[in-house]
């Protein structure tokens, strides 16, 4: 059975698209920690992240670095948090989430933000835009 991270790669769902080569796609995250919370993905489904082979797992950090350095110009934060947590979707991904001055907002038990289709889509082209 396709992952929903699958389908969102074959178009049959739609998700807010960031940057995306021939092997990655980034997205928004739809129930995002801060503005800019991002998905990294191998197109590839691959349940374990550490199941990826070598090559693949280096090339899918690659992406998702130039994808940060996009998200560090776009958004006034202290950093860009990374985390793999891996049990949510069982399909391989990276979270990307802006880290505000001082505030340690990379937790996955704290509500969820909210945004409009059009605030998303707004995120989105400012990061595309710098990739």
């Amino acid at each position: 059975m396709s992952s929903i991270f699958s389908k969102i790669v074959t178009g049959e769902i739609p998700a807010y698209k960031v940057a995306e080569d021939e092997h990655h796609l980034a997205f928004l995250d739809i129930s995002p920690l801060a503005k800019g919370h991002l998905l990294v993905i191998p197109k590839k489904e691959t349940d374990y992240i550490f199941d990826i082979s070598l090559d693949d797992f280096s090339a899918l950090w690659c992406f998702a670095q130039i994808v940060a350095k996009a998200m560090d110009k776009v958004f006034d934060c202290e950093r860009i948090g990374v985390a793999v947590i891996g049990l949510e979707v069982p399909h391989a991904h990276i979270h990307l989430v802006p880290l505000e001055k001082g505030v340690a907002n990379i937790n996955f038990e704290e509500p969820k933000l909210k945004f409009t289709p059009e605030e998303f889509k707004t995120i989105a082209q400012k990061i595309r835009s710098e990739v």
